[in-house]
């Protein structure tokens, strides 16, 4: 598969990062006991965040962000649901600062409603309740991330 960026031109010298295209990489839904939920619904919820970078080509990159949601009625599992949201990103000129920025940060930030979406989409094509994730800020983690790394440091 290739990649077709539009050619340099004298004033595209400055830093850039472009979204090319949002896929739906890979998902799946579990329900081991179908949705019987009885009339306490009332899951445990248990969200996990994961973004991973990959080269595709010159400077584009993909940037897949993996949303996992398990949902637990008392001691049973109710869902597993586990959404891949992919994004091809054109990353140029930019430092290595920036490029951390925009994997652990921006581009997560892209990509989330569209995870959000497809999660929300099986939850209920499961038979269960509308479910809806809260809305992740992305800087802040990377912000977290950041202290935490510079406090590591200095331990």
């Amino acid at each position: 598969m290739s990649i077709e960026t539009p050619a340099a031109k004298p004033d595209d010298a400055g830093p850039q990062l472009a979204l090319q295209f949002v896929y739906l990489k890979d998902c799946s839904f579990e329900s081991p006991q179908g949705p019987r939920i009885g009339e306490n619904w009332n899951p445990q919820i248990n969200l996990d965040l994961n973004t991973t970078v990959s080269p595709i080509g010159d400077d584009v990159r993909e940037v897949l962000l993996t949303v996992t949601v398990s949902a637990k009625q008392g001691e049973k599992t109710a869902f597993l649901v586990e959404v891949k949201q992919a994004g091809a990103f054109l990353m140029r000129n930019l430092s290595d600062d920036d490029v951390k920025r925009a994997i652990s940060s921006v581009c997560p930030g892209v990509l989330f409603p569209y995870a959000r979406a497809a999660v929300s989409n099986l939850v209920m094509q499961g038979g269960f309740p509308q479910f809806l994730l809260p809305p992740v800020n992305f800087e802040a983690l990377y912000a977290r991330s950041m202290a935490d790394g510079q406090h590591a440091t200095k331990n």
